[in-house]
């Protein structure tokens, strides 16, 4: 046998692993230290060729070119959150549909896939139901 390989004993059974297996995970290694060395040299380059001249107008905090006035505190009322987080719910439902579709297409997983996925669209037509009923879906 050409190739090396590494013996590891598991229980009462010995796995062969090739050398090739680990090979792949170097090459991975590797490249994840040269970005990471190559994002080092660009953020070190930027330090080093960039001027330096702090002025107080430099060292003021602005939002959008308009100078800050008054507190940094801002009131944001909560149906912002609300939508965000319908959004969310809506988002993980499709997240759940696509794998679902698939999975439902193979033999002996249809009956099984189908009560599944009912149950999951029952917690969250509850969920829209809910949201109905506090009247969070009206836009005002």
């Amino acid at each position: 046998m050409s190739e090396q390989t590494v013996v590891v004993a598991a229980d009462a059974h010995n796995v062969v692993v090739s050398a090739d297996y680990f090979q792949s995970y170097s090459v991975v290694g590797l490249l994840a230290v040269i970005g990471v060395l190559f994002v080092a040299v660009a953020f070190g380059a930027g330090r080093l060729l960039r001027p330096v001249v702090p002025t107080p107008e430099k060292l003021m905090t602005y939002e959008c070119g308009v100078d800050p006035v008054g507190e940094g505190w801002a009131h944001t009322q909560v149906r912002y959150y609300v939508y965000a987080f319908l959004y969310v719910i809506f988002a993980i439902d499709s997240i759940f549909l696509f794998p679902w579709a698939t999975v439902f297409a193979d033999p002996g997983y249809g009956a099984t896939t189908l009560v599944e996925m009912f149950v999951f669209l029952g917690f969250l037509a509850v969920g829209l139901l809910y949201a109905y009923k506090k009247g969070v879906l009206a836009w005002t």
